[in-house]
Formats: C-alpha cells, structure tokens, sequence
C-alpha cells in the first residue's frame, strides 16, 4: 500500500513538470498580465475569481472627492446625451406623418384618416429604427376603437407618439437637474430647472427680472405641496411626469391663452402676481412677513383666533411670523380643500392633542370659536351637539367615535367639516346653503 502511494506521488510530479515544459513558451505579454493580476490582487486584497462578485450598491462619491463627482456628472451628461439623439426630432416627426397620410387606409371615418395594421406594419419598414417602438400590436390594440374595418386613427396615433416623444425628452430635461442620479428633485434642483425654463414661456415675458425668485418660488411650492406631502425634501421625476402640473406650465407657451385660462392655472404671470400682490396686502408693517393679526385678513377675514393661533403652531415661523413660503402652502391648502394633501395639511392644525384622529373635544375646541364669532356679530349660536351629529352623518367614519384623515378623504366632505369649523363665512355658507342654491324646479 506504500509503495503504490510513492509511484502514484512520483506519476503526478512527473505530469506535472511535463505540462510546465509545453507552456514555457508562453508569450511575455501573458506572463506580465498573470503577474499584475497576482500583484493586483495582493494589493486589493481581492480572493479567487468566483468570490469577486459584483456589487449591486455603489456608494456616491462625496463632495471630498470632486474627481469622482465630476467624472459621474460628464458620464451621465453622455448617457443623457445619447438618449436624447434616440428621440424623433422635428423633421423625423414630419416625415413620420407624411409617411402615414400616404398609407392610410380607405375609407374615411367621418373626417378622419383611417390605418389598418397591414398599413401600419408597411410604415414601420418605411419610418426607420427610431420609430420602431411606437409599431407595436400592443400599441395599436390600445388605440382600436369602434372602427368596423378594424383600423386606427392616425391622428391619435401620432398625439401618442407626440406625447411619448415629449414625455421621454422631458425627463430627460429633467434629469440634467439631478444633481444626486437618484431620479429625484431637490427643491434647489427644480428651481434651477423653472427658472431656467422661464424665458421659453412667452406668457411669462410681462415679468420683471426682480420678480423672477418669488415666480420660481410661487411654482415650486405648488409642485412640493401636493407631491411631497409627507416633507421628505424631495420628488421623484417619475411622479412630476405622472401629474399635471408640466403640462399647466407648459401651457404658458402658447401665445394666444385665454385671459380665463390664465387666471385659473396657478403657473400663470397674473396668478403669481395675485397670490404675491396679496401677500404684499397682508403685510402691513412691510416687513417681508406676516404675524397672526396680519393673516387674519386673509379672504373674508372670518377665520378663527383659534384656528390661527395652531397654524403659527404648527408651521415654520420665524420669530412668531409667516415667511412667504409657508404662506404660500397655506394658500394651497385653503384654495384646495378637496384635495388629499391640502387635508393631509389642514388635518394636521386641526389634531390640537397629536392623536392622528378627531374626537368631540377637538371638533367643540375649534366650533366654540365659530360660536364666539357669532355672538358678536349678533347671531344665534348653532348648538354644538347638532354640528357634531351631523359632521359624523356626513363623514360616517368607521370608528364612531372618532374622525382620522383617511375617513375625511374617503368620505368626500373632508372639505366641508374642515370650512365649518375654521372660517365663520364658510359655516354660515353652509348653514344657509338651501336659501342659497337656486330652486331648479321653479325655473322649469
């Protein structure tokens, strides 16, 4: 058994010489790159091949290594770069419609240009690789309508094509913003991109450049006030893509918008104008800020002490008083009350004992000032109990006892339990709401 265990070592070391004599004639160049490799790993202090697996979290350079800052800016300023070529530009768009208008399909459906998909296939092979992603069955399946020899409009086809293009190009805009690469927007971030967005919306040209830090400002809050109502300081492009506010921005392009229009898209030179015109208003001691006394002016100057003493307590004030950013969420809030954010916010001033919810003591803390204000203005007081008993018929929430946020945007009349409680005009608006409304059936 020892000898055949020698012979067997013997057999092996003789191989194994054997083998080393066939590959000493090796290239140098190999040899070099086997022993940096060795030298490399020693120095790295990396194990075998099969351990070095790749990493899936890539720290961020911090601002103490600007070379490496700088190297991932110009690579993803490339990569950027890159992505916006693949996009259709004006004459690749033109081209794309001249190609549809002579390949639709006949007949005409009402006034409108018809494509079949044997059609629309022979457009793809005439429209070239960048088109070839808006040719696909799943695309034309999506806009089939009615049409009873199975065809598409071209028109809508190309608003989706249209609308692609501007959506991928706007995200792309967007990501040059991103100075992090996270696919998100700091506040500074989405200033920087409205203000530099400003001189290509000629509804804007009217501004004075003085007044172009309180626009940004004016614009940014609104995009921050309803999506990102939790305050994390940041947005994601994919949730500024998804709402509507670009596309209210943008509108500012076009020349020839209605005075209506205008007033009603807070994005517009005359409603920035109004909101900062009325915070000049309020602003008596022209001191850039507001106190209570001040804001209490606001709209019909009904609402209650009590309920401006918790904004100042559950906002950011400075020295006790309103900056015009805070009085800019605030404007929100009260001009949105239907929306989740805004009750997500005025829910938040309301919940006097931090409970995440709202019981009969603090619905009885705001409505006893709405009481007090009645009284002075020689009214009646409403009793208590019957505000209460029909605030919970209204809003039916699923613990009867109590009222949480979710149970006042589930309901649809968050906005109305949260008027009657805070601003007397609005209650007595309510209140009156049958005198008020005019009676349908004796105008039939």
């Amino acid at each position: 058994m020892h000898n055949t265990t020698w012979s067997k070592t013997l057999r092996d070391y003789l191989k194994k010489r054997e083998n080393k004599s066939k590959n000493v004639s090796k290239s140098s160049n190999e040899e070099e790159l086997e022993i940096f490799t060795c030298l490399y790993k020693q120095f790295k202090g990396l194990q075998e091949d099969h351990v070095n697996v790749p990493s899936l979290y890539s720290k961020l350079p911090s601002e103490d290594e600007p070379l490496l800052l700088k190297l991932r800016e110009e690579s993803r300023a490339l990569f950027l770069q890159r992505r916006s070529r693949e996009l259709l530009d004006n004459d690749e768009l033109q081209k794309l419609w001249f190609l549809l208008d002579k390949h639709h399909t006949h007949p005409l459906h009402g006034d409108e240009q018809m494509i079949s998909y044997d059609d629309f296939l022979r457009v793809q092979e005439e429209a070239g690789q960048k088109c070839k992603s808006f040719f696909q069955a799943s695309v034309f399946c999506k806009l089939l309508q009615s049409d009873p020899f199975g065809r598409i409009s071209i028109m809508q086809f190309f608003n989706y094509v249209m609308r692609k293009v501007w959506l991928h190009q706007t995200r792309i805009g967007l990501s040059l913003y991103d100075v992090a690469g996270q696919g998100y927007l700091k506040e500074p971030d989405l200033e920087n991109y409205i203000l530099e967005l400003i001189p290509t919306l000629p509804q804007l040209n009217g501004l004075e450049r003085s007044f172009y830090s309180f626009y940004v400002c004016t614009a940014v809050r609104k995009f921050f006030f309803f999506l990102d109502p939790l305050r994390s300081g940041k947005i994601r492009i994919q949730d500024i893509l998804a709402c509507s506010f670009l596309d209210d921005l943008l509108e500012l392009r076009d020349e020839e918008l209605s005075k209506e229009m205008q007033e009603s898209n807070w994005f517009s030179a005359p409603s920035a104008l109004r909101v900062y015109g009325q915070y000049l208003n309020l602003d008596k001691d022209r001191n850039g800020m507001l106190s209570k006394e001040e804001l209490a002016r606001y709209g019909t100057g009904t609402l209650t002490d009590v309920f401006l003493d918790r904004v100042f307590q559950e906002c950011l004030t400075y020295d006790g008083e309103m900056d015009y950013k805070t009085y800019l969420d605030f404007v929100l809030a009260m001009e949105n009350r239907r929306e989740p954010q805004a009750l997500r916010y005025l829910f938040r001033i309301l919940d006097v004992q931090h409970q995440a919810y709202l019981n009969v003591f603090s619905l009885n803390f705001f409505f006893r000032a709405i009481q007090e204000q009645m009284k002075i203005h020689g009214q009646e007081p409403i009793k208590f109990q019957d505000v209460k008993d029909e605030i919970f018929d209204m809003v039916k929430p699923s613990n009867p006892l109590r009222l949480t946020l979710n149970d006042l945007i589930r309901s649809g009349k968050g906005d109305t339990v949260v008027s009657i409680l805070i601003d007397l005009n609005d209650f007595w608006t309510y209140e009156n709401r049958e005198y008020l409304v005019p009676d349908l059936s004796d105008e039939v």
